[in-house]
């Protein structure tokens, strides 16, 4: 009797003072989460090591591929994301950010991976590794219907410019000669802009450029395409996760589920 009730002392010792260091706690990871729509409040290194969580850092102001619906982070990329984690068995958990600062997240440990309808540029590569890509797409013009002085990409030249903020919109405009270009947080905000007549011309992607115009009545997509490139996902330097995104992205494609995904939001 003597040694199992030392036996018992000990154990409730030795726990007591784990405690003080985070040990012997019966919460998970996931009671530190971030909800769908951002305000993380644990690490994505912390949750990572406990093998449950995944952080993904996105700019839910992209529909089709991110938005807010319902309090929730929706879209092509949160669904993608969803079952990738799902066959790597982790629980997803969506930060909800401004787009420039999804890569730094990445790179700090913020965040695990970054989606964001993201392309694949060399400049980013220099920070974060991206997977093999999982779709297409292409930078648009959009403009007023009424007398608008950009007819084609070649107008864009010396005129003014609005685009999101860190997007590839952002950086391919950044080349147009004589372009003086005004930078938002949020697509909206440029078409808003252009609305009012403060910008001349907005290049974003072509499906939220679609979702714009729909909002916007005046304003249309020009049939001449700025910039054809290719949507992955990026993950901070030498990750271990990449090569297992990629078999999960590989698998995803092959019994079709991405394009299930794709054509749920977009019809064509």
């Amino acid at each position: 009797m003597k040694k199992i009730l030392s036996a018992i002392l000990a154990s409730a010792m030795i726990c007591a003072s784990a405690l003080a260091f985070g040990a012997c706690s019966g919460g998970s990871s996931s009671d530190k989460a971030s909800d769908a729509t951002g305000s993380a409040a644990s690490t994505a290194d912390s949750s990572t090591a406990e093998g449950k969580e995944l952080h993904m850092a996105t700019n839910a102001a992209f529909e089709p591929y991110e938005f807010v619906e319902g309090g929730k982070v929706v879209g092509i990329d949160a669904e993608i994301a969803e079952a990738i984690c799902g066959k790597l068995g982790y629980k997803l958990v969506i930060d909800d950010m401004d787009f420039d600062a999804i890569i730094t997240a990445v790179t700090s440990g913020k965040a695990d991976f970054g989606m964001a309808g993201m392309t694949i540029t060399d400049e980013r590569k220099q920070s974060v590794d991206f997977t093999d890509p999982y779709t297409n797409a292409v930078q648009v013009i959009i403009v007023n219907e009424k007398d608008s002085v950009v007819a084609k990409a070649d107008d864009l030249a010396g005129k003014t410019i609005g685009v999101q903020m860190g997007t590839t919109g952002d950086i391919y405009v950044s080349d147009v000669e004589g372009a003086k270009v005004e930078r938002f947080n949020k697509g909206a905000d440029a078409v808003l802009a252009l609305t009012q007549g403060k910008v001349d011309a907005v290049v974003i992607d072509n499906q939220p450029a679609k979702a714009f115009v729909a909002q916007n009545p005046g304003t249309k997509i020009l049939d001449d395409p700025f910039e054809n490139e290719e949507y992955a996902i990026c993950l901070k330097k030498g990750s271990e996760l990449t090569a297992k995104f990629n078999d999960a992205l590989k698998e995803l494609k092959t019994d079709g589920t991405i394009d299930t995904i794709i054509k749920k939001y977009i019809s064509e």
